[in-house]
């Protein structure tokens, strides 16, 4: 039965069979010996059968791993036959963290897709205890056992998988831990030596194949990075000797003394796009294609942010700009659509191309009418220091301008950032065939025309558009000569500081504008009797009491006459106020609340008002 290799229930038929014949019991006894001695002999050639053929199936896996040179591919064929050879329901691959713990890699057998890629922390789960001691680590039911470290995230993946039993053994090669080779079952197992033993031997034959393709994928890494930089490198070097190309032959077609278009030209074909160069008035000097264009208020932030970046900027709809800085007029804007990605070295060439067209514009139309200039001609005019009309007639003729016409004058208070108003002021002042400087941190610009208002109003409206905030103005004129702006450039100035006193930030006036405060931009009008008249006690009683009976009249009238709500404004009490009103009543007279002598005191006090912000240093 041996020899036939006879399945044990045969042995156990045999010895039914002869228990009903009469053997005796010695015979019986023996037959039944050498039945258990039958069968443990089967017993262990069916052991040692199965061994061979798991170290045949080892054999072939080693094949099968070798076959393979990807990573992924080498792990696919560990877990695969890791689950035929112990028939298990699922397999997978951890692999080590260089700065500690490891992560699952590869799995087969698995349902839901929370295993691959789960972090196992240092010294947590039986695949850490693995590596850490070197040894098989397993567990017949994984959420029942407590002798070894969970954690949630892999509790709950066991969870979902549906897994008891989990059977774990490190994978090393050359003394390096590579990471761990798992083995699990749906259902509560008790793995045997032999099992373990096995696992233990696919996760030894595969280790140094899996550590070899690390390795290899790292040096590919590696290599892939160095030819990434290499071709970096190549492509950097490239572009700066196209870049130093472009630059000297700028450089020398602007020596050669060749015209704004030529450069133009040359530019846009190394910057592979179309150019414009526009001037401070928003006018296209020179294009190529179908040149970008961009507004006034463009041009302006443009400038200004190019000028502190001292690069080229970018701006919407995908153009980008540099500053023309001539020095003239005020600063243009070089504006390019680039038909391909804008690099670094495409910025520097368009920087650079903006400062050649900046020197052509210089040499070629700009050397007689530098903006410089024409501001220090208006300083002079303001301050009075610019001679004879006849000398100041020849300088305004050089500088283009015909002093001969009206011209009204404009003095703008901008609240914020100043350097981008004065950029502003320079074009508009280009625009309008006029003149600019900044004082008193105000911007005052000599206009042609012959209406103030109207002059101050347009440039308001465009100012307050770029900056985004009030502006206020005060005008003047309109002047028939220029030896008059110094004159035109105070009145305008008490003008302004009379509508701030007034509270109309934000608006325009000249002195047709203020009605019966236009008392105050002439020193003709006897202001200071009107004032006196009509409140003069009162102030007198404020200076030599030190009291504050002219605020009380303040906010008496602004409270609508209401002696509580006055009271309110002051934070005083109401008798308080009651008292003062009696003082005051003392001091103007008794009929000072009757509507045509309290209007009197409301102008008054407006005027007193308004003379202290005038006269204020």
């Amino acid at each position: 039965m041996l020899a036939r290799d006879a399945p044990p229930g045969d042995f156990e038929s045999l010895l039914r069979r002869a228990g009903g014949l009469p053997l005796g019991s010695d015979r019986m006894d023996r037959l039944h010996h050498a039945v258990r001695t039958a069968l443990d002999i089967r017993a262990t050639a069916e052991q040692q059968r199965r061994r061979e053929s798991a170290l045949a199936a080892l054999v072939d896996t080693g094949r099968d791993i070798f076959r393979h040179k990807g990573l992924d591919e080498r792990l696919d064929v560990v877990t695969r036959h890791a689950r035929r050879l112990l028939g298990l329901d699922m397999a997978y691959v951890s692999l080590r963290i260089a700065d500690g713990g490891s992560y699952v890699h590869n799995s087969d057998g698995d349902t839901t897709a929370l295993n691959v890629g789960l972090a196992m922390d240092p010294g947590r789960g039986l695949g850490e205890l693995a590596q850490d001691r070197s040894a098989p680590y397993w567990t017949a039911d994984y959420l029942a056992d407590d002798s070894f470290p969970h954690t949630e995230e892999i509790d709950a993946v066991v969870r979902s998988e549906g897994l008891h039993a989990v059977l774990a053994v490190p994978m090393s090669s050359g003394g390096r831990m590579v990471g761990a080779l798992y083995g699990a079952s749906r259902a509560v197992r008790h793995f045997s030596p032999d099992e373990v033993s096995l696992l233990r031997l696919l996760a030894d034959l595969s280790a140094p194949a899996i550590e070899a393709t690390r390795r290899m994928d790292g040096v590919r890494s590696e290599l892939a990075r160095a030819l990434a930089e290499n071709t970096r490198l190549d492509e950097d070097l490239a572009a700066a000797r196209c870049l130093a190309e472009a630059q000297t032959t700028l450089s020398g077609m602007c020596l050669e003394g060749r015209s704004l278009h030529d450069i133009v030209r040359y530019a846009a074909g190394a910057l592979g796009g179309d150019l414009a160069v526009q001037d401070a008035a928003g006018r296209v000097l020179a294009g190529t294609g179908e040149p970008p264009r961009t507004d006034t208020a463009t041009i302006v932030r443009s400038v200004v942010d190019s000028r502190e970046s001292a690069s080229a900027v970018r701006l919407a709809d995908g153009l980008w700009a540099a500053q023309v800085a001539t020095g003239v007029e005020g600063p243009g804007l070089l504006v390019c659509r680039p038909g391909e990605a804008f690099g670094d070295e495409r910025r520097s060439l368009l920087h650079f191309t903006a400062q050649t067209v900046a020197t052509v514009l210089l040499r070629h139309d700009l050397a007689t009418a530098a903006g410089p200039i024409r501001d220090d001609y208006l300083d002079d005019l303001l301050s009075g220091a610019s001679g004879a009309p006849r000398h100041l007639a020849e300088r305004a003729h050089r500088l283009g301008l015909d002093p001969a016409s009206d011209h009204v004058m404009v003095v703008l208070r901008p609240e914020g950032k100043q350097g981008e108003a004065a950029i502003w002021a320079s074009s508009y002042a280009y625009r309008h065939a006029g003149l600019k400087t900044v004082r008193r941190e105000c911007l005052v610009l000599l206009l042609p025309g012959s209406d103030p208002s109207a002059a101050a109003r347009g440039a308001v409206d465009e100012l307050t558009a770029l900056l985004g905030h009030a502006v206020s103005a005060g005008a003047a004129g309109p002047v028939h000569d220029f030896a008059s702006a110094d004159t035109a450039y105070r009145e305008a100035v008490r003008c302004l500081d009379t509508l701030i006193a007034i509270g109309g930030r934000g608006g325009v006036a000249a002195a047709g504008d203020l009605g019966f405060l236009g008392l105050l931009v002439s020193d003709d009008h006897d202001v200071e009797a009107f004032v006196a008249t009509a409140i003069g006690p009162v102030l007198d009683y404020d200076r030599q009491r030190a009291t504050d009976l002219v605020r009380t009249l303040d906010a008496y009238f602004a409270s609508g006459g209401s002696p509580s709500r006055a009271a309110l404004e002051l934070h005083v009490h109401t008798n308080t106020v009651a008292r003062r009103l009696e003082r005051i009543t003392d001091l103007l007279g008794a009929d000072w609340q009757q509507p045509a002598t309290a209007l009197e005191i409301q102008l008054a006090l407006r005027l007193q008002r308004a003379r202290e912000a005038v006269r204020r240093p």
